[in-house]
């Protein structure tokens, strides 16, 4: 059986429906020949019945019967009538059973062979008999006179030969047929194959289960989120798909896709998004052979973008104490210069106010704010403020505890928040009158973090668009960081409860407020 039993899928499908096929075929056409039979003999049955009825109800039937001459009245009649509805045989005859007219006219005269007693008794009545023709299908009806009595018996009849010849006579037909819907149904399982082998590639159903679990296994182990969407279905999803994007156990329909999934949108690459509470890289693919099906797969990128964030808050302040060396070296030649120029009076005065100038910010800052990446952070802006021509200043209201226990934020999320408010304000700052003034402070168990600029600002609608990822003011934004950093900060945010909020007073000022911890 195996060396003829086909091996795909495609092939074990057809093979299963050309076999079901034929036998139903095979079955209908024995059952319609069987139907042929049985509607001939019904037919037959009624048609004997209808011929022996009506030459038993005629009244010259009992006429002739009660004159004498019914052989000499009634044998041409039944003749006639023989021919012309090809029956077998009419036969005419005495309650007694003797024959007045019969087919073959030498058996007028003799006795009738066959049941007689239900039609003297008044009733008209089918059988199957064997007579002087063979086996027949009969109906025997009584003949009555004026007076209701039964004077004679009327017998009509048609071979079972006959029937057979007839219901023989349809074998072609139903054959024609047979073939006909074998035939067509045979067209319909060849354009069936044709599909199943271009959907499953010509697989082995036991290919096509391996590569099923196989797949699955793959989809639930991968550390990458993965969509099959196709139009407005959601095909698959992977656990890390639903955890990535706080998809709902089950099935999940496209309402339940995040606002920048429900688009067909493929070939996009290394897309940033930011949700509620996490930072997502997002690739798109068409599926191959089809117009409207595409691959999405979903990076985590919250602890990578925190991390960069950090690494930027140290590139700032290794950039600053690069400035601040090379600056050093300058005001050190200075310093040299008018030594040897015989001034050393001056050399001092020169050196201890550059210093003192210096060590006053870091002294402040160091007193007034106590987590050292903040310090960091601020003194690192300065300096690149201070290279950019900007004046950035940090305000004397500007507090926060070393006790972290109050302080609603950590000391990665201060950095995410202040350090992409002040990198904003930089950048959109007045060029005329670039100045920027930063505020960090802890006022009422409330963390308040307040950047203003020298810039225009922005309207209430262009400040909610700029806090979601993919707008911005700048033009110059790199391909992947487009309008992410007010994003992350309304991330941050939003994850605490807190509010930003952006005015124009007395310059552009953008406020953060987180409640704190026990609030």
């Amino acid at each position: 059986m195996r060396l003829w039993w086909p091996r795909s899928l495609a092939g074990q499908a057809i093979a299963l429906q050309v076999g079901v096929i034929a036998v139903v075929v095979l079955v209908g056409s024995v059952l319609a020949v069987f139907d042929a039979r049985r509607d001939g003999d019904d037919a037959a049955r009624q048609q004997v019945v209808s011929i022996a009825t009506a030459l038993a109800d005629s009244p010259s039937t009992a006429q002739a019967i009660e004159s004498g001459r019914a052989t000499e009245i009634l044998q041409p009649v039944t003749e006639a009538v023989r021919t012309n509805t090809q029956i077998a045989f009419i036969t005419i005859m005495s309650t007694g059973g003797t024959r007045f007219t019969h087919t073959d006219p030498s058996q007028i005269g003799g006795h009738y062979l066959g049941t007689i007693e239900p039609a003297l008794r008044g009733e008209t009545f089918t059988e199957i008999y064997t007579g002087t023709l063979g086996p027949s299908i009969r109906a025997v009806a009584p003949v009555r006179d004026s007076a209701g009595r039964v004077v004679g018996l009327v017998s009509a009849g048609i071979t079972q030969q006959t029937l057979a010849q007839r219901w023989r006579e349809q074998w072609p037909k139903i054959a024609a047929v047979g073939v006909g819907a074998l035939v067509l149904s045979m067209f319909g399982v060849w354009a069936i194959r044709r599909r199943l082998l271009r959907q499953t590639h010509g697989l082995r159903p036991d290919e096509l289960r391996v590569m099923y679990e196989h797949h699955d296994a793959i989809l639930h182990s991968v550390s990458e989120g993965l969509v099959v969407l196709d139009r407005d279905r959601v095909v698959v999803v992977n656990d890390e798909a639903r955890r990535l994007l706080g998809l709902p156990p089950g099935r999940v329909t496209q309402a339940d896709l995040p606002e920048f999934l429900r688009a067909y949108a493929p070939g996009a690459r290394d897309e940033v998004h930011v949700t509620e509470d996490r930072v997502l890289v997002v690739n798109r693919s068409r599926v191959a052979d089809s117009s409207h099906s595409e691959v999405v797969t979903v990076r985590d990128r919250t602890e990578l973008q925190g991390a960069l964030g950090e690494l930027s808050s140290l590139q700032v302040l290794t950039d600053s104490l690069r400035a601040q060396a090379h600056e050093a070296a300058n005001k050190l030649h200075t310093v040299i210069t008018m030594v040897e120029m015989g001034k050393p009076d001056d050399a001092v005065r020169f050196a201890t106010e550059e210093l003192a100038l210096s060590q006053r910010l870091v002294d402040r800052l160091s007193h007034d704010v106590g987590e050292p990446a903040l310090v960091a952070l601020l003194l690192g802006k300065t300096a690149q403020a201070d290279e950019r021509g900007i004046a950035l200043t940090v305000t004397e209201d500007t507090h926060l505890p070393s006790d972290t226990d109050d302080v609603p934020l950590s000391a990665q999320e201060m950095i995410t928040v202040l350090g992409n408010l002040v990198d904003n304000a930089m950048d959109a700052c007045d060029r005329d009158d670039p100045w920027v003034e930063v505020t960090v402070a802890l006022e009422q168990a409330e963390l308040l973090m307040r950047v203003a600029d020298s810039g225009a600002g922005m309207e209430g609608e262009t400040f909610d668009r700029a806090m979601q990822r993919g707008y911005s003011t700048k033009a110059d934004t790199e391909p992947g960081q487009h309008g992410l950093g007010l994003a992350l900060v309304a991330q941050v945010v939003r994850r605490h409860g807190g509010t930003l909020t952006a005015d124009v007073t007395y310059g552009s000022v953008v406020t953060v407020r987180v409640p704190g911890r026990g609030q």
